[in-house]
């Protein structure tokens, strides 16, 4: 009979079925095949934490199906992802199927190539229980915080909230960060900045004041900015100080979970979900054009940097050959890993370094296509060679004051001729300077005195939340994007466009946790959990005996929060709408219920009036004239559609803008992408134009 190879997704199987072929029967669990109860603790506390296993709802003629398989093959292979949860999937396969845990019987995959199923499947090992048991102290601990604490939320808050381990600890950064930003004291502060020329009418670059006699300037309100400016607008300016140098700027290592998910929200605008979704499904394989169905990126779940040398060999051979030798440094490039990093898997690499992403666009989604390039990219680039910049600095004297300017040139452009990191906030670009000399006079072109106010610290971005948890200890590579996505569907926070702020329900919950359950909701302490944890996957701690020493503190948490938390309920404010009740002419609030948001009105119960959430665009319906409401299909993507619905049926999934039609009048609508314009979707219309600068750049936002 065949052997059997058990994997956890249909699509994979089938990949894998085609590069193993006849003697081989590849099936899939379609992820975990039993978990704890929904409904109950499922933990046995008092029996040194024994927890309760179940088949998944739903999976029983699977099970069964698998088990038939099983019995009639002459191997049983067990292929499952490679990480803790594909470990412990493994494990419960093996026990359902009665295999034997010592057995050879475990093959891992960290692409889905022929070479790299083949190099699998000839180095099977027998299941490692420190992966599954590490993953088994997670589950636990997480039911276990979970179950036991969310009752005190419904007693204080409301029913149906939940605490969690890891998503407790998250939402405390984002409220926490809220909090900073409304305690923020706002100062009033002064630049002042020339534009120079080393002629009259040579080309202008910019220098800013920075000491007066020698000690730096500090200028506090327009009085003594305009006290400088009269100062200055008759001085001489003149070259005190030139410094050139020499500048060099290595690319970025390749991606990790974590970076992959910071890049592609900055660069491409992705949720961490769709991130992952999309990593899956690179990964899983997609059929290319000529080669067939095949994996293009290696495992997705990893905080490795390490390559494999045929890897780099591939890659080096690729820059030799698209960009000549001068683009590959001397000396081989190797990324050190941050302390405390799994070494299990390599980087986020494509898995085959020579197919470009121009290769593969046609056999790719848009989106799959964007982060395939981002991957390929970012790979490449981090074997290349650095760039090299000639910087100029030069202070300018201007009586008792200095300026200082900068600039660069590059000299050469290595890794950046194919790509250049995202930022988080914009750097400030210095444009390059003329050649100057010590000695010179310069021309004053301009000079102003320019007021700024202090800024508070920015709102996360699904970004900097991710890397946020990354250098908190929060967590790990595979839990970043459920735990923000739990903390959103749990409306503990909200998206305002990219960022994240915390909601009323999610400010009231984290003050609750942190003035009854400290420890959980305390960074220091969750990131602490997350080493002794590591330590269990490494085989240094018994996961019992960790669960044991978390539990004895847990449990006098538990008890004092009996005591205090008292009887009396904390009400999460309404968020007030503009939106009247033409009932009784007071504000409407927005309310969540088993349906999502809607507005109601706070007299109730004297006046029980409650509305749909309307979100108008300005815009005004080609078809009817109605109003363009914003709207959301059932997987939660944004459209466009009449108020008139459903005596107009006008959709559409283009953005309404605020200019109109010169031809006929009406809205017109914004097509994103490479070749943005503004088009007008009147029937027999047709006008079109290239979008207004300022309707291009909030479009590339």
């Amino acid at each position: 009979m065949a052997t059997l190879v058990i994997v956890e997704s249909e699509h994979k199987a089938k990949i894998i079925q085609g590069f193993l072929g006849t003697g081989y029967e590849v099936r899939a669990t379609v992820g975990h095949v039993r978990d704890l109860p929904k409904t109950l603790l499922g933990v046995d506390i008092q029996n040194r934490f024994q927890p309760h296993y179940v088949d998944i709802a739903g999976k029983s003629q699977l099970i069964r199906s698998l088990r038939e398989s099983a019995a009639a093959a002459d191997c049983v292979l067990l292929a499952t992802d490679p990480d803790r949860e594909g470990e412990a999937i493994s494990w419960h396969l093996a026990t359902m199927l009665g295999t034997d845990l010592t057995d050879r019987n475990r093959v891992t995959f960290n692409e889905i190539t022929k070479s790299g199923v083949q190099q699998g499947m000839s180095n099977p090992r027998a299941i490692d229980m420190d992966l599954v048991n590490a993953q088994q102290a997670r589950r636990v601990l997480d039911r276990i915080v979970g179950y036991q604490i969310s009752p005190y939320l419904w007693k204080k808050i409301r029913k149906g909230l939940s605490a969690g381990r890891v998503q407790s600890a998250t939402a405390a950064l984002v409220v926490e960060r809220e909090q900073e930003i409304r305690n923020f004291k706002v100062e009033e502060y002064w630049t002042v900045d020339a534009q120079l020329s080393t002629t009259k009418a040579g080309k202008q670059f910019p220098a800013k004041l920075v000491t007066k006699n020698g000690s730096k300037v500090k200028i506090r309100n327009q009085e003594a900015a305009d006290a400088m400016l009269a100062e200055l607008r008759n001085a001489e300016y003149r070259i005190a100080k030139v410094k050139r140098g020499t500048r060099k700027v290595n690319p970025a290592p390749p991606f990790t979970t974590s970076t992959l998910q910071q890049e592609a929200s900055r660069r491409l605008g992705f949720e961490t979900r769709l991130t992952m979704r999309l990593a899956q499904e690179l990964y899983e394989g997609v059929n290319v054009e000529g080669i067939g169905a095949v994996g293009l990126i290696t495992y997705l779940r990893t905080d490795s940097l390490r390559i494999s040398d045929e890897a780099r060999k591939e890659g080096n051979a690729y820059i030799a050959a698209a960009y000549g030798k001068e683009y590959l440094p001397e000396k081989a490039r190797y990324y050190k890993s941050r302390a405390g990093a799994q070494d299990a898997h390599e980087a986020i690499r494509p898995t085959m370094p020579n197919l470009t992403p121009d290769q593969v666009k046609n056999s790719l989604t848009r989106d799959q296509y964007k982060l395939y390039r981002l991957v390929w990219e970012r790979f490449i680039a981090s074997l290349m060679q650095t760039a090299i910049h000639d910087t100029c600095q030069a202070d300018i004297q201007a009586g008792d004051y200095t300026f200082h300017a900068s600039g660069y040139s590059v000299k050469f452009d290595g890794y950046t001729v194919l790509y250049t990191e995202g930022k988080d906030e914009e750097d400030e670009e210095n444009a390059p300077l003329p050649v100057l000399e010590e000695g010179m006079v310069l021309t004053l072109r301009d000079l102003a005195g320019n007021q700024h106010f202090t800024q508070p610290p920015s709102r996360y971005t699904e970004a900097t939340l991710v890397k946020a948890m990354e250098e908190s200890g929060i967590g790990r590579p595979s839990t970043y994007s459920p735990t923000i996505g739990t903390i959103l569907s749990r409306e503990y926070i909200e998206r305002e466009g990219k960022l994240l702020k915390p909601t009323a329900l999610g400010e009231i919950t984290t003050q609750v946790m942190k003035e009854n359950f400290p420890e959980i909701v305390d960074v220091k302490f969750t990131a602490h959990m997350e080493e002794q944890l590591d330590e269990v996957e490494n085989g240094n701690n018994d996961w019992v005996d960790t669960m044991d020493t978390f539990y004895k503190g847990f449990a006098k948490t538990l008890a004092a929060a009996e005591k205090n938390i008292g009887e009396e309920r904390v009400k999460v404010p309404d968020v007030e709408s503009d939106e009247v009740c033409e009932m009784c002419g007071r504000k409407m609030v927005i309310k969540t219920g088993r349906y999502g948001k809607f507005l109601a009105c706070p007299g109730y119960p004297t006046c029980k009036n409650t509305k749909r959430i309307v979100v108008r665009t300005g815009g005004v319906c080609p078809k009817c004239g109605g109003d363009i409401l914003s709207k959301k299909s059932r997987n939660n993507r944004k459209f466009y559609g009449c108020s008139n619905y459903p005596k107009c049926d006008f959709v559409s999934w283009s953005e309404p803008s605020n200019e109109v039609c010169p031809q006929c009048g009406k809205t017109l609508f914004k097509q994103k992408g490479k070749n943005a314009k503004l088009f007008c979707q009147t029937e027999g219309c047709g006008f079109s134009k290239a979008p207004t600068r300022k309707s291009r750049k909030k479009n590339e936002e």
